[in-house]
């Protein structure tokens, strides 16, 4: 059985793809890369991490492009710091720079109504600020760190690996500008999350130390984690933010449901609006043996592309992808992904977007603009740019 050729460079992923897994489950790019749309193939290619490998980069990523023992390892080390008690403690904070946030951009708005890009006036600023109160890095460094997101953005749209280079590099340079002088402080460092990564220690031996059975994390694995936590997340909440907002746009009873709901309920139905529209668009994998997936035969050392974006808008499990139903459509979702891989990070995504949804919710009403927006392309999903109307809530 030949492959659908579908190349979705340059594409929009959510419509592109609806189109594209009405043919089949799977596709192929010209350049040779397998396209796994369907969500069962999804799920198969996500679980079976021994046949699917995710060491598919030649820069370290720690956790999630390691395997077997070292990425476990590395998960029980750094997976406490999104503990529900952590995160619990967590939200006082958050919600503060929420609602300083929202406050601030409330004092521009008026009775009419006024018109805001839910992804940079909204979504981005607070994903830096909430990202560095985590953290414990200086609010000094938001500008750099727009600008950084700005950047990063651009890089990735264009494809083009030495400007994806630079900025990772440039991010890089950052992290170890806020690490250096925490380990220069040592004992006298500030107790923050920062330097309590810093003092982690990883359960696998350390070759220097015969018998050893842990070892400190080296300077570029907590680069490597830093990096992962935060230049991942702070385009992330961003552009969920948008994708939450433009869905709650005139949609007054999920409005009303976020405003007085629980927390356990408005992440519900984040997730479910997400799903329906998943701006987090793709993992890459690469085969360590030949598989068989979807009736085709598969290589070893070929390198599947996971669809998140395709996956969760499957029909053969979501009858209508559109359909808002969080109940029954929960246990199949798979905006953080699934398996050992699943996104390590999703307890602090899903405190951050709650929080800045409920802050907002609580004083102003989100309408539908007249402008109209403009949507992301591969390799990035959901909204480029989200206009939305606020209007004081009386």
């Amino acid at each position: 059985m030949s492959a659908h050729t579908f190349d979705p460079t340059g594409l929009e992923p959510l419509t592109a793809t609806d189109e594209q897994r009405s043919e089949a489950p799977l596709a192929r790019t010209p350049d040779g890369t397998w396209v796994v749309l369907g969500h069962p193939e999804a799920v198969a290619v996500a679980t079976d991490h021994e046949t699917f490998s995710s060491a598919v980069s030649r820069f370290l990523q720690v956790p999630n492009g390691m395997d077997g023992e070292e990425h476990a390892a590395f998960r029980e080390a750094t997976d406490p710091f999104f503990a529900p008690e952590l995160m619990e403690a967590l939200e006082p904070t958050v919600r503060a720079v929420a609602a300083e946030l929202v406050e601030e951009l409330m004092a521009d708005v008026d009775a009419t109504g006024t018109e805001i890009d839910a992804v940079a006036a909204l979504g981005a600023v607070f994903a830096v600020r909430a990202q560095t109160a985590w953290l414990g890095w200086p609010t000094a460094l938001e500008p750099e760190l727009l600008q950084w997101m700005s950047d990063n953005h651009e890089a990735s749209r264009s494809r083009e690996l030495s400007r994806t280079t630079e900025v990772a590099e440039r991010f890089d340079t950052l992290i170890r500008s806020v690490v250096a002088p925490r380990r220069a402080l040592g004992a006298d460092a500030p107790e923050d999350l920062t330097t309590e990564l810093m003092r982690v220690q990883v359960k696998l031996p350390d070759p220097e130390i015969p018998g050893s059975t842990q070892r400190a994390l080296r300077e570029e694995e907590i680069v490597s984690i830093l990096r992962n936590w935060t230049g991942g997340d702070l385009g992330s909440i961003a552009l969920c933010t948008g994708v939450l907002l433009t869905a709650l746009a005139d949609a007054p009873a999920l409005t009303e449901r976020l405003r007085h709901g629980t927390f356990t309920e408005a992440a519900a139905i984040v997730d479910e609006l997400l799903r329906i529209d998943d701006p987090f668009v793709s993992n890459r994998r690469v085969t360590t043996c030949p598989v068989s997936l979807a009736g085709h035969q598969i290589g070893a050392g070929e390198r599947p592309l996971i669809h998140w974006t395709s996956a969760n808008r499957d029909e053969r499990v979501f009858a209508d992808p559109n359909r808002f139903d969080e109940q029954a459509h929960g246990a199949q979702n798979l905006v953080y992904g699934i398996g050992t891989h699943v996104c390590p990070g999703r307890p602090l995504a899903t405190l951050e977007l709650v929080v800045v949804l409920q802050e907002l919710l609580a004083v102003a009403d989100v309408h539908a603009a007249e402008t109209v927006g403009e949507r992301e392309v591969a390799p990035v999903g959901g909204w480029a740019h989200a206009p939305v109307v606020l209007t004081p809530r009386s």
